[in-house]
């Protein structure tokens, strides 16, 4: 398809021949268009073929629940898909040694996400599960929540250890920003806001402005036509092939041209910095 060899089961293909195949696929994708079939094919198959990355990643997490253990292989592909669609053959790197780091920051971030949202020493999480256990118990048995002096008394600790224990377990999960600030009766429910709207934050637009600042002078360097590349691509935001259509150029062509004006921009912030 499109010049490419058909890959009957590409989750199968060795790690040696997956390099050497994705270096193939990786230079026949930027040539093609985002939405044909020809496109999708060469994606699916490079995330195919690439899993082991994935597989190989998650084995530092290993003893983790078959639950668990799923997500951390979603999470995992959702960073391969990413390195995927970010990568470049003219970063004359390796797609492996690329797409590692994002495969593991998309594990890492599933578990930062998910549990402690503050680092708690071992035993205060240990003593965290015990006291869930004890207070469920004795809820039962009294018919009422138990006091500390109570939970003190069950696990044969000092209530100075439970109320640490109790402190701890509010470092297990972080409070959602969408939670009322203030109490919902008193304020009424449509005027009641939530913490996230009580409390400042960076305009993302701001962080742009130093770099626009850079960009502009060379923006100015280049010649007419790679400006208007620019323009048509990311300012009206047509395909490689309605630019070229309407340009009079192939779509490889304007491929060519796009990577090249990039490189020279791309340069060009590097050194300025």
């Amino acid at each position: 398809m499109a010049g490419l060899p058909w890959v009957e089961d590409a989750g199968k293909v060795a790690p040696k021949d997956a390099r050497e195949l994705s270096r193939l696929f990786f230079d026949r994708l930027q040539t093609l268009e985002e939405g044909t079939a020809a496109y999708s094919y060469a994606r699916n198959t490079l995330i195919e073929m690439n899993m082991s990355l994935v597989q190989f990643s998650a084995r530092r997490f290993r003893g983790r629940s078959p639950e668990e253990w799923e997500d951390i292989l979603q999470v995992g592909t959702i960073g391969l898909i990413k390195a995927i669609d970010r990568f470049e053959l003219s970063r004359e790197v390796e797609f492996t040694t690329f797409a590692v780091p994002y495969i593991v920051g998309e594990m890492k971030r599933f578990f930062r996400d998910t549990t402690w949202a503050v680092h708690v020493p071992r035993r205060l999480q240990e003593l965290r599960v015990e006291l869930a256990k004890a207070r469920d118990h004795l809820t039962s048995v009294l018919d009422a929540p138990p006091t500390v002096a109570e939970l003190a008394a069950y696990l044969e600790i000092s209530e100075e250890e439970v109320i640490e224990g109790l402190v701890a377990s509010n470092g297990y999960t972080a409070g959602s920003l969408d939670l009322p600030a203030g109490d919902a009766e008193e304020a009424g429910a449509d005027s009641g806001r939530s913490y996230a709207e009580t409390i400042g934050a960076c305009d993302p637009a701001m962080e742009l402005v130093e770099d626009f600042h850079a960009l502009a002078p060379l923006l100015g360097r280049l010649d007419d036509r790679e400006r208007l590349l620019l323009q048509l691509r990311f300012g009206q935001e047509l395909t490689q092939a309605e630019i070229g259509e309407q340009l009079g150029y192939s779509q490889m062509h304007v491929s060519r041209l796009l990577s090249r004006t990039l490189k020279k921009l791309r340069a060009g912030m590097l050194s300025e910095n």
